[in-house]
């Protein structure tokens, strides 16, 4: 079991923080913003951040190469579709991606906007863990956590068109 932190600060004992998502034993925040067959979208249950969106695969695997053409077809497709609501709804102009093969679940991409505010932190990737952490820790006010709602409804509703 792993102990996860969720954006509200309430902590989770869960096996697979992916499974326990897609299988709805936990609610992201705002619920889920797309889902495709291989693929389940929704807000990071850690980061208050509106737009910070994490792809995860249904299936248990690590690594880009371990997709199958099916998958990846899905991936980029349903990815690219989420940029371009993240752009479109959002205002977002610019996107970090990441994805590690170190994770103890399933392969997945953090889609981290770039916001204004963050340029205090910095303009590069070293940038990002610093912004999250200040999510974390100084934006679970109930306004932010409103623009947060906001912006998954904004996003989950693009995506149902």
């Amino acid at each position: 079991m792993r102990t996860i932190t969720m954006a509200n600060g309430e902590a989770v004992e869960v096996e697979c923080l992916s499974c326990a998502l897609v299988n709805g034993v936990i609610e992201p925040e705002g619920g889920v913003v797309v889902e495709t067959e291989h693929f389940h979208a929704h807000q990071d249950v850690a980061y208050p951040i509106p737009g910070l969106i994490i792809l995860a695969s249904k299936r248990h695997l690590k690594s880009l190469d371990e997709l199958t053409e099916a998958e990846r077809l899905d991936y980029i497709t349903i990815l690219s579709k989420i940029r371009k609501a993240q752009r479109e709804v959002l205002g977002i102009e610019s996107v970090y991606y990441f994805y590690n093969e170190d994770t103890t679940h399933h392969f997945h991409t953090w889609m981290v906007p770039r916001y204004g505010w963050m340029y205090e932190f910095g303009r590069s990737v070293e940038s990002v863990r610093p912004v999250l952490l200040h999510a974390r820790n100084e934006m679970n006010d109930d306004a932010n956590v409103r623009n947060v709602r906001q912006a998954i409804a904004a996003l989950t509703e693009e995506l149902k068109r």
